[in-house]
């Protein structure tokens, strides 16, 4: 006698002017037997994401599109998800990028977590299409993930590969998020992963991450512009702050937010610069950084760095989009390949 699959999981997915690219998300989540529902949230697109959307319904009913009419941000939409769904499991999933076949259930195989995440496969956007054939087969490895590595793989190196643990797409219990009232941060258009997983640790959240890799990212030529607002990046490293001030943290944990902090108001300091170069001048710049010492290191480190960036060499195994020579790069580092595989 053949068991079905449980279907206990409801797939998030907002999007914003994704009608290019929302089929291929949504019917990647569709075909993952253990998904209860398919939320689409169109947040307040101007193409055609929630009619395109809802083209991609395979008639089992587990597909539910909801439009807003203005954008209302990642979060909001990901918070209105959460509270129309009723699945006891929940997992993002953004609108450029896909499921590869089985990942819920190599997920669901794990037990022990109140989080769970797989690798991460960064592809170009020519290859989404053929890229399932192209995945490697690795051991699942489990490991479970404390704050203070989760934060210290949030912080970004010059000349260091970029893969920032806050990209991976956990699967999480709604239980833990309700008995910890924990929701996204409406506020935050930055990081706002980041925030919910870094409060649901320092609330004591089992992260479990394996290699086994089913899910796509897909790149593009503009994904490394790196622009954000700059008021983005200040809601961002004040949060930081939050979580410092929100209940007790080991002295090691407590370090290494203030490290993120740091690295994200040097980045703010940095563009506040730049922007006020901008729209009021060099002499406006100038006076700013002169009245705030404090933001010198982070301004003038940061123009050295943004002129020889050129002269650093680029990670060779990577998408095109990301420098590269078109190769799959994997989030995680150095899985081992499954045996006979």
């Amino acid at each position: 006698m053949t068991v079905a699959a449980p279907t206990n999981v409801c797939i998030i997915i907002a999007a914003k002017n994704a009608a290019d690219t929302i089929t291929r998300a949504t019917a990647s989540a569709l075909a993952e037997p253990e998904a209860a529902e398919v939320i689409v949230i169109d947040d307040g697109s101007t193409d055609d994401t929630a009619r395109t959307a809802r083209a991609a319904d395979d008639g089992s009913g587990r597909l539910n599109v909801v439009r807003f009419d203005e954008n209302r941000g990642p979060a909001a939409a990901r918070n209105h998800a959460i509270a129309i769904s009723q699945s006891p499991l929940l997992g993002v999933l953004d609108a450029d990028d896909f499921f590869l076949p089985g990942r819920l259930r190599q997920l669901l195989s794990e037990d022990g977590w109140d989080f769970i995440a797989d690798n991460i496969a960064f592809i170009d956007a020519s290859e989404a299409e053929t890229a399932h054939g192209r995945i490697g087969r690795f051991t699942a490895s489990p490991r479970l993930l404390d704050l203070v590595g989760f934060v210290e793989g949030n912080i970004s190196r010059r000349g260091v590969r970029r893969g920032e643990i806050g990209f991976l797409k956990p699967l999480m219990r709604r239980s833990f998020l309700d008995s910890h009232l924990l929701r996204y941060k409406e506020d935050l258009r930055l990081g706002e992963d980041y925030d919910l997983y870094a409060r649901a640790l320092a609330k004591g959240a089992r992260y479990k991450i394996i290699h086994s890799c089913g899910y796509a990212a897909v790149v593009r030529g503009n994904s490394l512009s790196g622009s954000h607002r700059t008021a983005d990046l200040r809601r961002l490293y004040e949060a930081d702050r939050a979580i410092l001030t929100e209940g007790a943290l080991s002295a090691d944990a407590a370090t290494a937010i203030r490290r993120h902090e740091r690295h994200i108001r040097d980045r703010y300091e940095l563009r506040h610069f730049l922007d006020l170069k901008n729209h009021a001048g060099y002499m406006s710049a100038i006076g700013y950084g002169l009245t705030n010492p404090g933001a010198l290191p982070a301004i003038v480190g940061g123009i050295l760095a943004d002129k020889t960036e050129r002269f650093r060499p680029r990670e060779s195994v990577a998408p095109v989009a990301l420098g590269g020579s078109g190769a799959i790069r994997y989030l995680l580092d150095a899985p081992m390949t499954e045996p006979g595989k």
